[in-house]
């Protein structure tokens, strides 16, 4: 769908674009509802991370050269009904601060893994 809109606005075909909003979409493996855009779906991934993977331009099959900063800024809009874009503060000051984020106790995930595995987990202290 985004690589359709792309296309409709920027220009060329939606083949030019779907690798950046492939991209965008990539944390949908990590967890598939939308909480999964708190991750790339942020001001600071499309100015720090998206045109540091795909530079500040792409020439789409019409020859002309689109701002990735602007597909990825139409993505979000777009996902947000064209209200805004949050920033990665806005998600990360919703996250319920825990010890294992800074080096006390393990994640959950940890925990679950060494349970699979019937192993005891030694945490690392790093007192």
């Amino acid at each position: 769908m985004h690589a359709f809109s792309s296309s409709k606005k920027f220009g060329g075909k939606p083949e030019d674009y779907i690798e950046i909003h492939n991209f965008m979409d990539s944390s949908k493996s990590v967890i598939s509802d939308n909480r999964h855009r708190a991750l790339t779906h942020n001001s600071w991934f499309l100015n720090s991370v998206l045109e540091r993977v795909f530079g500040l331009t792409i020439k789409n099959s019409d020859g002309k050269e689109i701002s990735v900063k602007a597909i990825g800024e139409e993505h979000v809009l777009e996902d947000y009904g064209h209200n805004f874009i949050p920033s990665a503060q806005d998600f990360l000051q919703e996250i319920e601060y825990k010890g294992w984020m800074n080096g006390h106790g393990v994640p959950g995930s940890r925990l679950k893994v060494a349970s699979k595995r019937n192993k005891t987990f030694i945490p690392f202290n790093s007192d």
